[in-house]
């Protein structure tokens, strides 16, 4: 049986850029960093609140994705926030342009969406509804 989604393993055009991104930006934390000479490749594993979530790869002319956000595969990566506005603020002042902040019509939550530097598209989603003051 299943017990839990491991980690999200992402190709990237441009290493360095990615690594900028995933860690400065989103504050993921490093915790396992190789260059695979065999494949000329990177595999960066990278954790969010001491979990390991995600593995960030970059291999020599990979292809791009096909579409945006549509494609087959892989919709979007969503990270869970306490204070959407607040996160949305924190990116855009780092140059991140983010999306109107969308209501999901089932659950009452509210999102937004952004892209990472391969225009992965990720989204933040308030894990609880906004406090009425």
């Amino acid at each position: 049986m299943l017990k839990s989604i491991h980690h999200i393993a992402i190709i990237c055009s441009d290493y360095e850029r990615s690594k900028d991104f995933y860690c400065r930006i989103l504050g993921l934390e490093i915790i396992k960093e190789v260059y695979r000479e065999e494949r000329k490749s990177y595999k960066l594993d990278l954790a969010l609140n001491g979990q390991y979530c995600i593995e960030l790869f970059s291999f020599p002319d990979a292809p791009k994705r096909p579409s945006y956000p549509e494609a087959q595969g892989l919709r979007h990566l969503a990270f869970g926030v306490k204070d959407l506005p607040s996160e949305i603020k924190r990116l855009e002042n780092l140059g991140i342009v983010c999306e109107a902040i969308r209501v999901d019509e089932h659950t009452g939550k509210r999102f937004s969406f952004f892209s990472d530097p391969d225009a992965l598209p990720l989204e933040l989603y308030e894990l609880s509804p906004p406090t009425n003051s």
